[in-house]
């Protein structure tokens, strides 16, 4: 490939390690055209920094960042070697685009980077490192992230961005049966904004989308939508997965710069 892809993965729940649905199998089957990939690059909303971060850890350990979930989640690992070189060039990258930036030798890889991970490259094979977002971050702050790190691409670096179409906890059930309209309403809207490269509308998604403040109480989870975003480049999107779990949390994702699952 010229170009490695860029994804936006909705990384669900921390039991989508357990549980893979149907977002699981879709992302193995892609994972199998990632063999010459010289790296993965995670933007993920479980590390937030002043400033932004670019973890530079040589073997960077598995870390669960959750609580109250079964044990076997637990036990689970990503064994994945860190790719410092690679690192440290991203740094450059986002220091030339404005950014203020630093390097992280100790930092781990966050379930947002690991769980999703477990499906698209199971073997862990493929050395990951992740750049972190910044609290302050903005929407357009976000897409220029993004088109920062995207000349990394031509060195075959994938780029992850991991977060949630949805993500109002205080709506969450494990035992959901039924979906809730606002969240397949708000994923429809975004969706079709991605598809017909409606850049300017997904940068005002909270006044333009319907039911955001609700899908969204925050926007941590969205944002790496937004990164994925300038990061694509002309690469057309291939929706990956439009499914809703546990009543509220849309697994929607996407990826750009591969072909058409069959």
């Amino acid at each position: 490939m010229e170009l490695a892809p860029v994804f936006f993965i909705s990384h669900g729940a921390p039991t989508f390690a357990l549980e893979p649905g149907v977002l699981g199998p879709r992302l193995h089957t892609l994972g199998q055209q990632l063999a010459d990939v010289k790296a993965v690059l995670v933007v993920s909303p479980h590390w937030q920094t002043r400033g932004v971060q670019v973890m530079s850890t040589e073997t960077p350990e598995t870390v669960h960042d959750f609580g109250g979930f079964p044990a076997a989640l637990y036990q689970l690992q990503y064994p994945a070697k860190g790719q410092p070189d690679t690192a440290a060039v991203a740094a450059r990258l986002l220091t030339q685009a404005g950014f203020s930036t630093t390097l992280d030798d100790r930092r781990g890889l966050d379930h947002g980077a690991w769980v999703p991970l477990l499906h698209l490259l199971p073997g862990a094979a493929t050395p990951v490192f992740q750049v972190s977002m910044p609290h302050t971050l903005t929407t357009a702050q976000a897409l220029r992230l993004g088109q920062a790190l995207a000349p990394l691409r031509a060195q075959g670096v994938v780029i992850l961005a991991s977060g949630s179409m949805t993500h109002n906890l205080s709506e969450f059930s494990p035992h959901a049966t039924r979906v809730e309209p606002y969240a397949q309403e708000f994923a429809a809207w975004v969706r079709h904004a991605v598809q017909t490269n409606a850049t300017d509308s997904l940068l005002a998604y909270r006044e333009l989308a319907p039911h955001a403040q609700r899908a969204h109480p925050s926007e941590e989870h969205f944002l790496p939508l937004l990164v994925a975003l300038g990061a694509r480049g002309g690469d057309a999107v291939q929706v990956i997965d439009t499914s809703i779990n546990h009543g509220v949390l849309s697994m929607e994702s996407y990826v750009w710069g591969l072909p058409e699952l069959s």
